[in-house]
């Protein structure tokens, strides 16, 4: 009753001002007047998935734990999960943990696999129920970023069929970020570096998803003289020169493919320890979020119209193969229908068809007796 009284007084006055010839700043004042949408009516932008991943021994877990103390101290509420089954102890509190659903060593004993072959098995058992996880993460409206931590051995993820299908989950629902974790400390070498960077590219390729190179412990090695050699060719290769060696000559020729992947390439610096450089990467985070949008979404809308047709085109593959077996029962149909007019044929044509079966039959009969009593009267010429 209060909104349809205020409704017509509104009303009123705009017919009012119209009567009276007001001027139309009149009524754009009484437009400006109009109440805006409240914050709580618009939808709620999803949450910001961070993946993590890294080399053995990079620091991801010491990486995972300061930007989730970061988030706290900021008043966000991150929702961490860990995909690690193989790790004793993880020093942040995670809201999913694999290890509470997979037990890796009874895995290990049970199917009789080593260290690598049982965190497999582990992620292969516990990505056939991630769309749970799914669903708990739509349940939680006040979560502002995800947080997931993968297997120390980077290779156990990437590249299994588990890991992607758990990332693809992911990205398909989500707005997803992957952090590549590299040890700046063993970077220093730049054969390490260049190897770094080429699995950094071939994540970023295989994924298709936005990524951010995080140079990690800074707090012993600043990573200045990593951003100099992405950014300077000459640099780079100054420092190849230093070490001579088969591999420098390799990283040589693939510094100059790096070349274009280098532009596109977010990089930032952080310590895991001091929490040097935590603004900077969620700063990253931000405009890898929009990429997603940009870059991402349009490419997962093509993929779905490439799916969709696909299967509609084997719906016309089918349905054509089922016209034509459809095709081959009429055939066979009107073949039995032929046959059973035959059979019912009057009585004076089945009659004369069957005699002139039978005059055929007799005359194979008198030639093949005709032959046997000429053999016969051989035999007994011979035998007298």
């Amino acid at each position: 009753a209060v909104v349809s009284t205020q409704s017509t007084g509104r009303f009123n006055q705009i017919h009012q001002l119209l009567q009276n010839n007001t001027n139309l700043s009149s009524l754009d004042m009484l437009s400006a007047e109009a109440p805006a949408p409240s914050d709580a009516d618009k939808p709620k932008p999803k949450p910001i998935v961070i993946l993590t991943l890294g080399m053995a021994g990079s620091g991801k877990t010491c990486f995972m734990q300061r930007i989730n103390a970061w988030l706290h101290a900021k008043k966000k509420c991150p929702y961490v999960i860990n995909l690690d089954p193989a790790v004793f102890e993880i020093p942040y509190p995670a809201n999913i943990d694999i290890r509470d659903s997979v037990k890796y060593k009874e895995v290990m004993k049970q199917y009789q696999l080593g260290p690598n072959g049982g965190i497999i098995t582990s992620l292969n058992l516990f990505a056939t129920k991630f769309d749970q996880v799914l669903d708990i993460l739509e349940q939680k409206d006040d979560v502002d970023f995800v947080l997931v931590d993968t297997p120390g051995q980077i290779e156990v993820f990437t590249w299994s069929a588990s890991g992607t299908i758990i990332s693809d989950a992911i990205a398909r629902s989500y707005p997803t970020v992957i952090a590549y974790v590299m040890d700046t400390v063993r970077c220093t070498n730049p054969v390490t570096f260049m190897s770094n960077m080429m699995y950094a590219c071939s994540i970023m390729y295989k994924t298709r998803l936005p990524l951010i190179a995080v140079m990690n412990k800074t707090d012993i090695v600043d990573n200045k003289f990593a951003v100099d050699w992405m950014n300077d060719f000459e640099t780079f290769q100054e420092a190849l020169d230093a070490h001579p060696s088969y591999s420098s000559n390799l990283s040589r020729s693939m510094s100059l493919v790096l070349d274009e992947f280098y532009k596109d390439l977010r990089t930032c610096g952080i310590s895991a320890v001091t929490g040097q450089g935590c603004a900077n990467f969620f700063k990253e985070v931000a405009k890898a979020a929009v990429e997603y949008q940009e870059d991402y979404v349009p490419y997962l809308e093509e993929l779905r119209e490439i799916l969709q047709k696909r299967k509609e085109e084997e719906m016309e593959s089918q349905l054509k193969k089922l016209k034509v077996d459809r095709g081959e029962e009429v055939a066979l149909q009107d073949e039995m229908l032929s046959e059973e007019q035959t059979t019912n044929l009057p009585p004076s044509f089945s009659n004369l068809q069957d005699s002139d079966d039978n005059s055929d039959d007799g005359e194979v009969l008198y030639e093949e007796s005709g032959m046997a009593e000429h053999s016969f009267d051989r035999f007994l010429k011979e035998h007298r």
